[in-house]
């Protein structure tokens, strides 16, 4: 007997769409009182040319629809909205999960590497440096360099090229040179630090900075290429479900697979947004967790909340998860706490490790460490209140699990 499948196409095809850039930011950077570039004078033209070179170009429809190609067929986007139904009868809630981990690469680095070697491409760039902590930037920008033939270099702190091994080999595969730094607590923070010294020595670089941090525009670009995880996120529930999610989620470390899913829903007032930070052992100072514990302070050349000691000087932080193991934080994070808009709480490791099993468990999918952080709160915000949650799903786990999880 032939058995005939009718397929909805309608959430698989959902349309790719980026932005609004407008409405996501004054042209000078700032969210509130947080944003803004602090940044060495020799920078300042680097940073004003690819600040007017990133507004020109977004506005240009060859672009968009260079970058969209490029995201469908390269990508693979749009990425699944899938109903956990395993993990929601566990929880007593209904949770569907964004699934950024399916993307090209393993998460969703891959949307803004895209964006930005796209710039460099047409900015004529002959070389590109970037940071990494957990390695999916790195990975992430290395793909993209070696898809538009330009040299790149990685940098990353010691600590992280041992527990994320397996991604330095695929970045060397990809042709890119890795460069461990031992500077201070030798994690991501430092390879933030390298590759801004590096940048500074070499202006003619093109730096692709991997979250939403640093000195303006890079917190405007990095929004504006991750947008896509929240427009589509929303086109797909509302084809599901017909209605909104009554809370969203995702991990925090620098901020950027937040708030490509955040903007999707920013002005959607009955969308609860939470955000899961890596809070370590549990005690301050051993915790990732900036917005939880930090102060507003000018650190890599943005003001933004920090880890901070008595005397306000930066402090290294602490996560299980490399792409959290970040003192700083993105500005439009900040922004959003203060206001009350995003709500965030530190997710301990040993919760992080129990969703990581857990998801792996009933669901046949390995989430990052990074991911689990969502995944952790998403847990304990819904047990048992029947209502309806996306979590952003950033990163697959290969990369983890060799690790004593």
């Amino acid at each position: 007997m032939l058995i005939k499948y009718t397929l909805n196409r309608q959430n698989i095809m959902a349309e790719i769409q980026v932005g609004p850039l407008d409405s996501m930011l004054q042209y000078d950077g700032n969210y509130g009182p947080y944003g803004g570039a602090y940044i060495p004078p020799v920078l300042e033209p680097n940073l004003k040319k690819l600040a007017d070179f990133f507004d020109q170009e977004v506005r240009k429809e060859d672009f968009k629809q260079e970058y969209i190609k490029i995201l469908k067929q390269y990508v693979g986007r749009p990425s699944p909205l899938y109903l956990a139904k395993n993990l929601s009868a566990y929880v007593g809630s209904t949770i569907y999960l964004k699934r950024e981990d399916l993307n090209h690469t393993g998460a969703h680095k891959i949307n803004n590497c895209i964006g930005q070697l796209l710039l460099a491409k047409r900015m004529g760039a002959t070389e590109v440096i970037a940071e990494t902590g957990a390695g999916q930037h790195g990975v992430a920008t290395a793909t993209a360099a070696a898809l538009f033939g330009i040299p790149c270099k990685v940098f990353m702190g010691e600590i992280d090229v041992e527990r994320q091994a397996l991604n330095v080999r695929r970045m060397k595969l990809l042709g890119a040179e890795v460069i461990p730094t031992n500077l201070g607590s030798r994690t991501l923070k430092d390879a933030v630090d390298a590759a801004l010294g590096y940048y500074i020595e070499h202006p003619d670089s093109f730096y692709c900075l991997g979250s939403q941090v640093g000195p303006h525009p890079y917190p405007r670009i990095v929004g504006y290429f991750q947008s896509v995880i929240g427009n589509e996120a929303r086109q797909q529930i509302l084809e599901e479900e017909g209605r909104l999610p009554d809370h969203i989620f995702a991990a925090v470390g620098g901020g950027s697979n937040a708030i490509g899913l955040f903007s999707g829903f920013l002005a959607d007032e009955t969308v609860k947004i939470h955000g899961g930070e890596g809070g370590g052992s549990g005690t301050y100072p051993n915790t990732a967790a900036t917005l939880t514990f930090g102060k507003p302070t000018v650190f890599q050349g943005t003001m933004s909340y920090c880890l901070v000691d008595e005397a306000g000087n930066p402090i290294p932080s602490q996560s299980i998860a490399a792409g959290l193991d970040y003192p700083g934080i993105s500005p439009q994070h900040a922004l959003l706490k203060d206001t009350g808009r995003a709500d965030y709480a530190p997710v301990t490791d040993a919760e992080a490790v129990e969703a990581y099993n857990l998801l792996s468990r009933l669901e046949g999918i390995t989430p990052a460490i990074e991911s689990s952080h969502a995944v952790a709160i998403a847990i304990k915000t819904m047990k048992g209140k029947g209502q309806l949650a996306i979590v952003n799903l950033s990163g697959r786990g290969d990369k983890d699990v060799e690790r004593e999880m």
